[in-house]
C-alpha cells in the first residue's frame, strides 16, 4: 500500500474527496456533537479537526475515518466506488486469502520525535475530547488500541478499548468481560503483578481495523494488520514496558496497571446507544511515558446511537467473519450473512440459507449465535430463505411477518454471554442475557406447498428493465 501511517492514509482519502477539515471546534462537546451529526448523513466524510481551542495549531483529532466503504477500501487496498455488496464480497475474498505477517522490530520511528517522562508526563497536553454530555470525563482512547501481553502464554494482544483521562498521569482501564485484553488483565491481577500496557492513540487504520475485530485467541492483531497491508507492521520495543509499539504511531502512552489500584471510570456513551454501565470502579493505568510525533493526530471513533462509523465497519466485518465461521463449521448453502446497523452490528443478525434438510435453519442459527464472532452480546438471530436479501430490512421483516409462527419458530436461549453495557439487563444480573432464535424460513416439511411469492420473474424483470430503464430508474419529472 502507498502509506504506512495515519498521515499517508489521510492523503489517500483526500485524493478521493472524502476528507473535510474543521477549524476551531472545541474539544468540550463540540467535536463530539459535530461527529454525531455528520455520521447520520448520506455522504459522511472523515473530519480532521484542527486549531482546537486551548491547544497549539496542528494538534488534531480525526473522526469518522471508517464512515464509508470507500475509506474502508483505501484501508484494505481494494478499489473505491464499489457497491456495498460487491465491496463486501471483495473484502471477504481478501480476508480469506490473508496470511498473518509478524511485526518487525525497528530501532526508531516518527513516534519517538517527542519523548515525555517524569514531570513532563501530562495527558492534558493533547486535545482529548469530551465526546458526550453525560460522559464522566474526557476520552483520549476511542479509536485507540491497547497493547498487552499474556503473562503466561506471552502472546501480544492489540485491542480497541475505551481510555478515559483521569488526571495528568492516570487513565481508566475499562475492558468488557471475556475480551482478550481483559483476560490478560485478570491474569496479572490474580498473580498480584503490575501489568504493562501501551496505548496507541493514532495509527495506520489497518491497525485500528485489526484491533476492533474479533480474531481468534492467541494470535496478535499486529499479524492481521500486517496481512491487510501485505507487509509487516514496524514496531519499537517500548522503553518502559518492553511492549511492541507502532513505530509510525501519532501518540503512544506507556505505563502499568497496578494490582489493588482502582478509581471510578465512566459513564461513557457506548455502542449500544446508551450510557450502559454508568460509573464503576476499574483498574487504572499509571502513565510513565508518552511518545508523540510533531503535531500529533488523535484517532477518534466515539460510539453512540447508530448509525456510526463503528457500526458500518463492524456490520461489514462481523458479517464476513460469521459467514466464514459458518462455513468452517460445515453449515451448507449459506447464501448471505448480515449484521444490521440498528442493532449496532451485534444485536440483529440475519443468515440466509438454501434449505437442504429439516433442522438446517436451526443449525445455522445456533452456529451463528455461538461461534467465536457471534458469541459476544447477540440478541436476535434470524434465518431466512435464499430469496430474501439479508441486507434489506424490509425483506427480512416481511419474511418474519409471513413465514414465522411464533409458537413454533421462535426459541429463547438463556444464559448467553452479555456485557455490562447491555441496557436491558438489570444491574445485579449483568453478564448473562437471553437470545431469540427466529426461523423465518418457509416450513421445510411442506415447502413445496407454501404459497408462491407475488412478483415478476427474474427473466421478466431483465426484459422489462432493458426496455424501460429510463422510466424505472430515471429521475421523476413534473
Amino acid at each position: 500500500m502507498p502509506f504506512r501511517d495515519l498521515r499517508g492514509w489521510l492523503q489517500e482519502v483526500e485524493k478521493i474527496g472524502q476528507l473535510s477539515v474543521a477549524k476551531g471546534a472545541h474539544w468540550n462537546l463540540e467535536i463530539g456533537t459535530i461527529t454525531e451529526l455528520v455520521q447520520v448523513q448520506p455522504n459522511r466524510p472523515a473530519i480532521l479537526f484542527d486549531d482546537i481551542p486551548d491547544y497549539p495549531p496542528g494538534y488534531r483529532v480525526l473522526t469518522n475515518s471508517f464512515g464509508s466503504t470507500d475509506r474502508l477500501a483505501v484501508t484494505w487496498g481494494l478499489p473505491v466506488g464499489l457497491p456495498i455488496k460487491e465491496f463486501r464480497k471483495q473484502l471477504r475474498d481478501k480476508y480469506k486469502s490473508l496470511q498473518p505477517i509478524k511485526p518487525v522490530y525497528v530501532s526508531d520511528g516518527p513516534v519517538m520525535e517527542n519523548v515525555l517522562t517524569g514531570d513532563q508526563v501530562d495527558l492534558f497536553r493533547f486535545p482529548a475530547p469530551m465526546w458526550h454530555e453525560e460522559d464522566g470525563g474526557r476520552y483520549i482512547g476511542t479509536g485507540s488500541v491497547d497493547i498487552t501481553v499474556d503473562p503466561e502464554e506471552h502472546w501480544v494482544n492489540v485491542g480497541t478499548y475505551r481510555v478515559m483521562v483521569l488526571d495528568r498521569n492516570h487513565t481508566g482501564f475499562f475492558i468488557a468481560t471475556g475480551q482478550h485484553g481483559r483476560i490478560h488483565r485478570d491474569k496479572y491481577m490474580a498473580q498480584n503483578k503490575p501489568m504493562p500496557v501501551a496505548i496507541s492513540c493514532g495509527h495506520d487504520p489497518a491497525i485500528f481495523a485489526a484491533g476492533g475485530a474479533e480474531f481468534p485467541y492467541g494470535i496478535s492483531e499486529y499479524e492481521y494488520a500486517g496481512a491487510i497491508k501485505g507487509e509487516p507492521i514496524e514496531v519499537i520495543k517500548g522503553p518502559v514496558t518492553g511492549l511492541p509499539i507502532p513505530a509510525h504511531s501519532e501518540l503512544v502512552i506507556e505505563g502499568f496497571a497496578m494490582p489493588g489500584e482502582a478509581r471510578p471510570e465512566g459513564p461513557f456513551g457506548e455502542w449500544t446507544g446508551y450510557y450502559g454501565s454508568g460509573s464503576r470502579t476499574e483498574p487504572i493505568i499509571d502513565v510513565k511515558a508518552i511518545y508523540h510525533r510533531n503535531n500529533p493526530i488523535i484517532l477518534g471513533s466515539p460510539p453512540g446511537k447508530p448509525p456510526t462509523e463503528h457500526t458500518l465497519f463492524m456490520c461489514i466485518f462481523r458479517s464476513m467473519l460469521i459467514e466464514d465461521e459458518l462455513a468452517k463449521a460445515g453449515v451448507p448453502d449459506v447464501t448471505g450473512v448480515w449484521t444490521h446497523e440498528p442493532g449496532n452490528a451485534h444485536l440483529f443478525l440475519v443468515v440466509g440459507i438454501k434449505q437442504r434438510y429439516p433442522g438446517h435453519a436451526k443449525q445455522a442459527a445456533m452456529v451463528a449465535a455461538f461461534c467465536h464472532t457471534g458469541n459476544f452480546h447477540g440478541r436476535y438471530i434470524v434465518v431466512v430463505d435464499d430469496d430474501i436479501d439479508v441486507t434489506d430490512l424490509n425483506e427480512v421483516l416481511w419474511a418474519m411477518c409471513t413465514r414465522v409462527d411464533p409458537i413454533r419458530d421462535i426459541d429463547i436461549i438463556r444464559d448467553c454471554r452479555s456485557t455490562a453495557l447491555d441496557p436491558i439487563i438489570p444491574v445485579d444480573e449483568k453478564g448473562l442475557a437471553t437470545r431469540a432464535i427466529i426461523n423465518a424460513c418457509r416450513p421445510i416439511q411442506w415447502i413445496d406447498k407454501f404459497p408462491k411469492v407475488v412478483g415478476a420473474s427474474p427473466e421478466l424483470v431483465e426484459k422489462t428493465v432493458a426496455k424501460w430503464k429510463d422510466l424505472i430508474y430515471g429521475k421523476m419529472t413534473r
